[in-house]
């Protein structure tokens, strides 16, 4: 497992020690950016889906708890360097998942390391079992995972669904929309005894939400929304069974 990480640290030499003991000794870490403050950092966590923060506590201009109190909602695991053995408190209230004291030992950044990966791999397959949900025609519900935990969805609700590279976007009556990091292929499997039809190697369509067929190579159907989805000649057959 590949842990996406981030170094936020004012002293530029501490950083280069972490980054070439982490190059060398945590080949599960990929390093995708720096930050020497508070504010460069704050920018790197929001713009990137990171897994961990490797964070000094004193910095210029704030500290470690500063950032996080301006993050708000952590969804990353976070290893507090620092050579000042009296933060360890505020660290464990602001739940960091390692402590690491400089000069760093290398065998304790391994083990933090580890550590971390091992949280990931849980949280990665609890979101897995989430989402492999319990549809059935007597619950009529899904399952979808969300930072925080996850969000059990009606399928009755759902409209229909968009692939979105390894991601697929589902669209709720409600006009809302909810990202997945999941396939489409996977969202269809979960909904399979449901009444979804794949119309299109991109949407997956709540049959009961279709209000007309128009006809053509493969057609389209139109949805109780007004949404207008087109029909793949190969999906058509598979469609226009549920009508018969």
């Amino acid at each position: 497992m590949k842990l996406k990480a981030i170094l936020v640290e004012d002293e530029e030499k501490s950083r280069e020690i972490l980054r070439n003991y982490l190059t060398k000794y945590c080949p599960s870490i990929s390093i995708i950016g720096e930050a020497a403050n508070v504010e460069d950092a704050l920018i790197l966590i929001r713009n990137h889906d990171l897994d961990v923060v490797f964070l000094d506590v004193e910095m210029p201009f704030g500290n470690a708890f500063d950032l996080l109190e301006k993050v708000g909602h952590v969804d990353f695991q976070t290893i507090f360097v620092t050579a000042y053995n009296h933060y360890a408190i505020e660290a464990l209230n602001a739940h960091a998942s390692y402590y690491l004291m400089k000069p760093i030992s290398i065998d304790e950044l391994i083990k933090a390391v580890d550590y971390v990966t091992e949280i990931r791999a849980k949280e990665e397959a609890l979101q897995d079992e989430v989402l492999i949900p319990k549809t059935n025609i007597v619950e009529g519900k899904i399952t979808i995972p969300q930072l925080d935990g996850f969000e059990v969805i009606e399928t009755k609700d759902i409209l229909y669904c968009k692939a979105d590279d390894n991601y697929t976007e589902i669209y709720l009556k409600s006009n809302k929309k909810k990202l997945v990091s999941k396939t489409l292929k996977y969202i269809e499997e979960a909904l399979v005894d449901a009444n979804f039809a794949r119309v299109h190697k991109s949407y997956l369509v709540n049959v009961n939400e279709v209000v007309k067929y128009l006809k053509g190579k493969g057609g389209s159907v139109v949805l109780s929304n007004g949404k207008e989805i087109m029909v793949s000649a190969s999906k058509k057959s598979d469609l226009l069974s549920y009508f018969k």
